[in-house]
């Protein structure tokens, strides 16, 4: 199952954590998309999770595989989108109750 919702609007910071058994204790791994342009993929295939980096044109810079039955958590943290008239400092089109 590839995870491709978000699409070409996958920004710098997109984040993936990963935590893992390792015996008697846990350990836990971050895939980040470092610049600007690149998002962060998931997979699962054949007992392995697979985390990757992908550009825009789809090619992967780097990926971290763990055997699924060790994965104990893997949890997305996307980069909160802010809309174009939020970022202008004008008023947003939608109403919001909060002001």
């Amino acid at each position: 199952m590839i995870r491709r919702g978000r699409g070409i609007d996958a920004v710098k910071g997109d984040r993936v954590e990963i935590v893992v058994d390792a015996g008697d204790t846990t350990r836990a791994y971050e895939v980040v998309a470092s610049r600007a342009g690149r998002r962060v993929e998931t997979a699962v295939r054949r007992g392995v999770v697979e985390v990757s980096e992908v550009t825009r044109s789809g090619s992967v810079v780097r990926t971290a595989r763990f055997m699924a039955n060790r994965v104990l958590a893997l949890v997305e943290h996307p980069v909160p989108r802010v809309e174009e008239s939020e970022a202008a400092g004008e008023r947003p089109l939608r109403d919001d109750p909060r002001s």
